[in-house]
């Protein structure tokens, strides 16, 4: 087996750490009713913070498990294109007074690239004969 196959995994279990981790920053810091009322500060209605939340957590532990994970990664771009928008006035970096772009375009980059390179080794159920 290949290096790169191993390079992928590695990849593949990195974003689901990262995607986990931003759905429990939800849940645990600002809490799901506190992630709520900012999403309807920013013009997405409130409702929407709880099927978020359960996106990047399923999502991330379907990475890290590798449940088809070429469509997982691809599934959760949209989730934070919409949270890059969200941070573009507050300046490049994450650390910025209300968070900074990079982060969240990082993890659409880094999905994207996944979804387009393969699943990696030791999935569960692989994506491969779905997507040509």
């Amino acid at each position: 087996m290949r290096s790169s196959a191993f390079g992928i995994t590695l990849l593949r279990m990195a974003l689901g750490v990262m995607w986990i981790a931003h759905a429990l920053l939800k849940l645990l810091v600002f809490t799901l009713p506190g992630t709520a009322q900012f999403f309807a500060s920013v013009g997405f209605p409130a409702w929407l913070a709880y099927p978020v939340f359960a996106a990047e957590l399923a999502g991330g532990l379907a990475l890290l498990l590798g449940i088809y994970p070429r469509q997982v990664a691809l599934s959760l771009v949209p989730v934070m294109a919409a949270a890059a928008w969200v941070h573009v006035p507050n300046g490049w970096l994450h650390t910025s007074p209300g968070g900074g772009w990079e982060y969240p375009v990082f993890l659409v980059v880094a999905s994207v690239a996944l979804w387009l390179i393969g699943d990696g080794v030791w999935t569960l159920r692989s994506s491969t004969r779905f997507v040509p």
